[in-house]
């Protein structure tokens, strides 16, 4: 079984965002990019899933820069991915155009089971897993905090907010991952050196006829507004007053 993992490239999660000064978005000049958190993990759980001889084959896909190619799919191979495709482009894609881009890869690569994170760090939109899999008709897990694969069926238990869910899937199938899943691999030097022999296909968005023109318009990005300091009463009294002019107790 041939497992596709989608990745994104973000902001590195130990670097604090910028806004730009004109407001226009994030300051991404010149900052450490990496790889997503939640897709680290998905292609974790897919490499495992080959380590235990139930899947063939790990492929990698990202949409973005030129640049994607070194600090996101090279770590992907590194970790254990078998090869990479780069569908290259400068612009912002949408989660439906990536979802759209992605469900032309799937067509072409026919995987039996497509794991990607539950969201991106960078706009935690929560979509494109969602949207892949009403696009190419397929069962959906999402919140995955376990994947157990059995014949022609996987089995994802999904965290919701009542506790754990189970759900029995029909393959093909779309599992978004979730942190309590696995804790992904560090790719050391060897591998990475290895990763480099590890073919990578690049393509562009014109190759699969797909429109990703935006369908949002950002009008405005601020940075959170500051935490205003607390206020020290000297009884329970005061206390209950300062309460009752917030409006908080009556």
């Amino acid at each position: 079984m041939k497992l596709l993992v989608p990745v994104k490239r973000v902001l590195d999660y130990n670097v604090k965002p910028r806004v730009k000064p004109d407001g226009t978005g994030v300051d991404l000049a010149n900052v450490k990019m990496s790889m997503n958190p939640f897709d680290e993990i998905a292609i974790e759980e897919a490499v495992r899933l080959k380590e235990k001889g139930v899947a063939t084959e790990v492929v990698v896909v990202t949409i973005g820069v030129a640049k994607a190619e070194t600090d996101v799919l090279l770590t992907a191979r590194a970790m254990g991915a078998d090869r990479a495709i780069l569908i290259q482009t400068d612009d912002e894609v949408e989660p439906l155009g990536v979802a759209k881009l992605l469900a032309k890869v799937a067509e072409e690569e026919q995987p039996g089971l497509i794991i990607l994170g539950k969201q991106a760090i960078d706009d935690d939109s929560n979509q494109t897993g969602q949207m892949l899999a009403a696009l190419l008709g397929w069962a959906q897990g999402t919140f995955a905090s376990k994947v157990e694969l059995a014949g022609e069926r996987v089995k994802v238990t999904r965290e919701v907010d009542g506790g754990l869910e189970t759900v029995d899937l029909k393959l093909p199938a779309i599992v978004t991952t979730d942190l309590r899943l696995n804790e992904p691999r560090y790719a050391t030097l060897p591998n990475i050196m290895k990763a480099k022999t590890k073919p990578v296909a690049k393509k562009t968005v014109a190759d699969y006829g797909v429109d990703v023109s935006p369908r949002l318009k950002m009008l405005k990005v601020v940075e959170p507004g500051k935490r205003q300091a607390g206020i020290k009463v000297g009884s329970v009294d005061e206390l209950v007053e300062k309460l009752k002019a917030l409006g908080v107790a009556k």
